[in-house]
């Protein structure tokens, strides 16, 4: 299925426009200031763009970034420009005409960001075995990955590798598909319903065991939608199940507690990230707006002080009076609350 894989997105699928579904398509609403990023990208690389999600979360600036399954590398560009020349963005990919691609317009994206270099680049290896690669323990503020994870048939690997590569207190933030129940071993070979990215899904409770066992112990649901499959005989095959794309963030913190517990903690958003003045969206379920002290459970709390975030907020408390559980906690799962299929369909 490698094989299959690196075959369908190398040579058979040439622009967006040959995909069979709207898994591998990003139809969120993105930000003016993203927009305009991804208006300078060159046409070459936006055509051979095939993520599910917006996987450009907050507070750039500066950071180290890794990229799984960059692809022809629009992500990797978009991030460059919103890290600016002091950050740097890896790439890392199976597909060497993806990469052809990618690496072709380095020098381009450079001079569009003002920059006397590029700030990004390009690995060609498999994301289930990064430390085959040259790529040091800790060295990434950020992992991204968009629409690939479901492509990889040793997710578990993949995880772990990504846990490994970060620095504490950093973070994975990826965009997937995922399925309502586990998808039959007979569909996972269906080379056509795989390279669609539909039948290596993750099913929701499996990733959210999986994560937890690799050190994520509180997966953040930030975004999730339906997906429709428009081709009868994909239609067909699937059957009942539902699929969705997911953008999850996980913290690598190594104190966070299985169950949101309760400490009476509190912070403020400052409102000082950049883009980011009203409010700041960590989760699904956690929205804060600038100026509002808002209580918190431990492990939001370690989220925000003891990552990149911490610069952006005010803390109160510390885990001296235990309350119990919390109230509202963290883990949220796709399809708990998804919407009927929205007739909105890729660009």
């Amino acid at each position: 299925m490698r094989d299959k894989v690196q075959l369908y997105y190398g040579e058979v699928l040439q622009s967006s426009a040959d995909l069979k579904t709207n898994a591998c398509c990003t139809i969120e609403d993105i930000p003016s200031y993203v927009s305009d990023v991804i208006a300078q990208i060159h046409a070459d690389v936006r055509d051979r763009y095939y993520g599910c999600g917006l996987i450009l979360p907050e507070a750039l600036e500066g950071l180290q970034i890794l990229d799984l399954g960059c692809g022809a590398g629009r992500d990797c560009y978009v991030l460059s420009r919103l890290v600016g020349d002091r950050g740097r963005v890896v790439g890392v990919d199976m597909t060497p005409e993806q990469l052809q691609v990618a690496r072709s317009h380095r020098d381009y994206h450079a001079a569009q960001f003002g920059y006397a270099h590029s700030n990004v680049e390009f690995i060609h290896a498999d994301i289930e075995r990064l430390d085959e690669t040259d790529l040091e323990d800790g060295r990434f503020d950020l992992i991204v990955s968009n629409c690939v994870i479901n492509l990889a048939s040793d997710k578990r690997a993949v995880l772990d590798q990504a846990y490994r590569l970060l620095k504490a207190g950093g973070e994975m933030y990826f965009a997937d598909v995922y399925s309502d129940r586990r998808v039959p071993d007979a569909l996972t070979m269906d080379p056509e319903l795989y390279t669609e990215c539909l039948s290596g899904a993750f099913y929701w409770n499996d990733f959210l065991e999986l994560a937890r066992m690799t050190g994520f112990a509180d997966p953040r649901l930030v975004t999730d939608r339906p997906l429709t499959i428009e081709a009868p005989t994909l239609r067909q095959k699937v059957g009942d199940i539902r699929f969705c794309s997911a953008t999850y963030r996980l913290f690598k913190l190594a104190n966070l507690e299985p169950g949101g517990e309760d400490y009476q903690q509190k912070v403020r958003y400052l409102g000082n990230i950049p883009h980011y003045s009203d409010r700041l969206v960590l989760d699904k379920h956690h929205i804060f707006e600038a100026g509002k002290t808002e209580v918190v459970s431990g492990n939001t709390y370690m989220m925000l002080a003891e990552s990149r975030f911490a610069p952006y907020f005010e803390f109160r408390g510390d885990r001296c009076n235990h309350a119990g559980m919390y109230p509202e906690s963290g883990a949220r799962v796709p399809f708990d609350e998804l919407q009927a299929p929205s007739a909105k369909r890729c660009c």
